[in-house]
């Protein structure tokens, strides 16, 4: 995560900002320049929410230099006051108070209504390896506890379009992705059960007919350490109803669902042990990675792939590889 924040030169009035950009999330920023001319930082840090882990604590920034005689001072601009890089308060205060700039056209009814949790856990070492984890252990992520497989020969995609839309491909994947947790259980506990930390390696999907509305809940857990988790989602937007920490209650959280005009993006923060809500339709046919957009987390398994069916004719349907397609 970046925390950014602008800040003018010398001793001039100033405004400042600050906005928060999951890794890999694209934002449109509107800047109205009406401030003194002068040179203004932009200054960006990272957002740590993991505690004891380890992270880049470097500022970058650059310098706006806008105005009559702007270019011709010696003065120095004005380093800006960033916020603490655990600032977890700052950060959701931004992601929430995002709205869309028209009213939705969000889908009322929902065909599949999905809960993910979304951690990271531990794999036991295999004989004879030394591994790095605690107490010889190996890092894993998961998502409702599959940690997921990338296929090693044939890609998702290829193996769907050539089973001719089978239930699964055999030793590729298999169509049985949970809706669910397997179990339920106190997702943001300080002192989650050792039996719940090792997740179960698999290459699994989950099929949604073409046009089902989607609402999924993103649940944050602290199996072995609570993160914010960047999730993104291949192939579609999709808008954000809610956010919060703890664990997600449907009888009380709903309530809190924006569905006026909620933002629309590519990627959500699913906070630092809470929960996050989004909704889509699934028109968009073919096979849809979803992943922690930190590059590790998908290394060890945080992701998995939506499979959607082909609708009715040309335009709802995936279409025929290229002759040329390359030979994985």
């Amino acid at each position: 995560m970046t925390v950014v924040g602008a800040d003018a030169s010398y001793t001039k009035p100033y405004a400042t900002s600050v906005l928060m950009i999951a890794p890999g999330q694209t934002t449109d920023v509107l800047v109205t320049f009406d401030q003194p001319p002068g040179r203004y930082y932009l200054a960006a840090r990272a957002y740590a929410s993991a505690q004891g882990v380890p992270f880049d604590n470097t500022t970058t920034t650059a310098i706006f230099d806008y105005g009559a005689g702007a270019t011709t001072t010696t003065s120095s601009p004005a380093m800006p006051t960033l916020p603490a890089y655990n600032d977890t308060a700052t950060a959701t205060s931004f992601t929430t108070s995002l709205r869309g700039l028209r009213k939705a056209e969000l889908p009322t009814r929902v065909d599949e209504s999905l809960f993910f949790t979304v951690g990271v856990g531990l794999f036991n070492c295999s004989a004879g390896q030394t591994c790095g984890g605690p107490n010889n252990t190996r890092f894993a992520a998961s998502i409702n506890n599959v940690s997921f497989v990338l296929p090693s020969t044939t890609s998702i995609l290829q193996a769907h379009y050539s089973s001719g839309g089978a239930a699964s491909a055999p030793g590729v994947f298999t169509a049985d992705f949970p809706a669910n947790p397997p179990v339920v259980f106190d997702y943001t506990a300080q002192n989650v059960s050792r039996a719940l930390w090792q997740p179960v390696p698999g290459t699994k999907v989950y099929r949604l007919k073409y046009g089902a509305a989607v609402q999924l809940v993103l649940q944050g857990t602290n199996v072995f350490a609570a993160e914010n988790h960047p999730i993104h989602l291949h192939g579609y937007d999709f808008y954000i109803l809610a956010e919060g920490f703890g664990n997600f209650d449907a009888a009380t959280d709903t309530a809190k669902f924006n569905l006026d005009d909620p933002p629309m993006r590519n990627t959500v923060g699913v906070p630092v042990n809470g929960w996050a809500v989004i909704r889509f339709v699934a028109d968009n046919p073919g096979g849809w990675l979803m992943h922690c957009h930190l590059d590790v987390h998908i290394t060890w398994g945080l992701a998995m792939a939506f499979l959607v069916e082909d609708g009715v004719g040309e335009l709802e349907s995936l279409e025929a590889p290229p002759a040329d397609l390359p030979v994985c």
